[in-house]
């Protein structure tokens, strides 16, 4: 019940379109029960009475409901469907917005599958909270109230009798097929989405399956997961079907039992003969009514185990809180000073019942305007690490981490971000055209400004021999494209992003030595005017480095210059010839 009124509280917003498209869903079906009523009372009493004059005003009643229940059905399908779309696309747009907060420390939970299956087959099962459940439901009840009272005006005993077999088909059979289909719907569900994210991650790991050879396998899943949800989709028509055979039988018994009832009465003069066409062609179109209701029924369960799944993410608590009353960024004349104090950080271990294991143990460390610092480590030190605590995707368990003496807590995540331009190892490009994946960092940025970033990156030639330039399109994940040139654009994206502080997290790891070196110069003019941490295991350029921090599991070993550390004979030292010995074995 809390599910269902959520989901129904985002109706607020288009209650009088609700009010609208119920109304005209009420009138359509009351004009067809008009038209067929009053045509059986037309053709009855035209039998019988003499003069065509006593009938003009049931034949203006045939003529107008004929017309309006085509015309109202029309404005009821246009008003109802252009509510839904719209609450559709309501719903799309705030659990995204939900969702945006979560990334990348909760977001990383979930499949991929899953989050597709959340934003298109969930949502998309919620246009059945209006289409099929609510706008069904209500217009059922009133049609329901329509007919007792119309047949309370000929007999009580009609009214009750028509009044039960209604409520039979509109509660009754509903209820019979939910208690068969109990547990199916939320299994269609969850089904269905557990075959998305297979489908999902055997593409995306296509290349590996078949390298290890375990595409058949994967295959097998897929087949297997997909027969079961053809098993329960069987289930669910065998049900509707059920249900749709039951509601004919009880229709047409519901006629036939007025007709039983209204003879009598007609013969006893209680009720004018004329009229008994009328009684049951008039239960016979209610039906229309409260047929849907069986539907609704079933699409209730599936609606409500969507919400559930869509709730459950969007309640997800994030790791990362915005200050509701953020304060402004210190004044950019002054240069910005990044200072770690005494930071410890853990990930999350949630339901294991166990301590986390620090990733991170009292790091200490100032960036002050210009400098630039290198933190080295081999692989799992916990290097990258710092860059999620430094863009506020994580916060420390203990520490701080402040800008120019403020802790950057106090700041909106969005304006701490602009200050912090990174180039992580494994950058994601959208599927869409170099141009507009750079353009992520400046929307507003002019040719020049992209040209010059791009020769910085050292890539302009490369561009120029492709037959689009920067229009080519780089493909899903940029796979169009190879492992260095996706790097140079990344990193042409972070120039042209222009952040005071720049964050090179193993930037350098896809690109040849030469380029790497080429490069390595090209960032050592712009080092001159911004505060650089350079994260590498990869010890190279190490003495253009104002101070290097070596990590290892999670702890600061050693730190000083590139010279300094060469004489302390410790772990940097043991690095540092073992990646001479393999770059010059000689």
């Amino acid at each position: 019940m809390k599910t269902f009124l959520r989901l129904l509280a985002y109706l607020k917003t288009f209650r009088w379109f609700v009010l609208l498209a119920i109304f005209l869903g009420f009138f359509t079906i009351a004009s067809n029960i008009g038209l067929l009523a009053f045509s059986g009372y037309l053709i009855a009493a035209a039998a019988i009475v003499p003069f065509m004059a006593l009938l003009t005003i049931p034949i203006y009643i045939v003529r107008f409901t004929g017309v309006s229940r085509a015309v109202s059905r029309y404005v009821e399908r246009l008003v109802s469907h252009n509510l839904t779309f719209r609450l559709l696309s309501q719903i799309r747009a705030w659990f995204y917005q939900r969702m945006e907060p979560l990334a990348p420390a909760q977001v990383q939970a979930y499949r991929s599958g899953d989050l597709l299956t959340n934003l298109v087959g969930d949502i998309e099962e919620l246009q059945n909270i209006y289409l099929r459940i609510i706008a069904p439901i209500v217009v059922a009840i009133l049609i329901i109230i329509l007919t007792f009272y119309v047949f309370t005006i000929f007999h009580v005993a009609l009214a009750w009798v028509a009044l039960a077999f209604l409520v039979v088909a509109g509660v009754g059979i509903p209820a019979l097929s939910s208690l068969l289909a109990r547990g199916w719907g939320k299994q269609q569900l969850t089904t269905r989405a557990e075959l998305n994210a297979q489908i999902v991650d055997g593409i995306q790991g296509l290349p590996e399956l078949l390298i290890y050879g375990q595409a058949h396998e994967q295959s097998q899943k897929i087949h297997l997961l997909n027969r079961a949800l053809g098993r329960v989709q069987r289930r669910m028509a065998l049900i509707t079907g059920m249900q749709q055979t039951l509601n004919e039988a009880l229709m047409n018994l519901a006629t036939w039992t007025i007709l039983m009832l209204a003879i009598p009465l007609v013969l006893s003069k209680a009720v004018n003969g004329v009229y008994l066409a009328f009684l049951a062609l008039f239960i016979l179109a209610s039906f229309e009514a409260v047929q849907p209701l069986g539907e609704a029924f079933q699409f209730l369960g599936h609606s409500l185990a969507a919400g559930e799944r869509l709730f459950k993410v969007v309640d997800t608590r994030p790791q990362v809180v915005e200050n509701v009353e953020p304060q402004a960024l210190p004044n950019p004349d002054q240069g910005y000073t990044l200072t770690l104090d005494h930071v410890h950080f853990s990930y999350a271990t949630e339901g294991k019942g166990e301590e986390d294991t620090e990733v991170l143990h009292d790091i200490t460390l100032q960036l002050r305007p210009g400098q630039r610092i290198a933190i080295v480590g081999p692989s799992g030190a916990g290097k990258s690490t710092l860059v999620r605590l430094l863009l506020r995707f994580w916060d420390p368990t203990q520490g701080s981490i402040s800008l120019n003496g403020q802790d950057t807590r106090k700041f909106a995540l969005a304006e701490l971000r602009t200050l912090l331009g990174v180039v992580a190892q494994d950058t994601h490009l959208f599927s869409d055209t170099i141009h507009n994946n750079l353009l992520l960092a400046k929307a507003a940025a002019s040719p020049a400004e992209i040209n010059q970033v791009l020769a910085q990156a050292q890539i302009s030639e490369g561009l120029a021999q492709l037959p689009d330039g920067l229009d080519t399109w780089v493909g899903e994940q940029g796979l169009r494209l190879s492992g260095g040139e996706k790097q140079r654009i990344a990193i042409a994206r972070t120039l042209l992003k222009d952040a005071p502080i720049l964050v090179l997290d193993e930037a350098t790891a896809n690109l040849d030595p030469e380029t790497e070196q080429g490069l390595l110069v090209a960032l050592e003019k712009l080092m001159h005017e911004r505060s650089t941490l350079v994260i590498t295991h990869r010890l190279i350029a190490m003495e253009r480095m104002d101070e290097i921090l070596v990590l290892d599991q999670g702890h600061i070993v050693e730190r000083g210059t590139h010279a300094e550390l060469l004489q302390q004979d410790g772990l940097y030292r043991q690095m540092f010839d073992l990646q001479s010995t393999i770059l010059d074995p000689a």
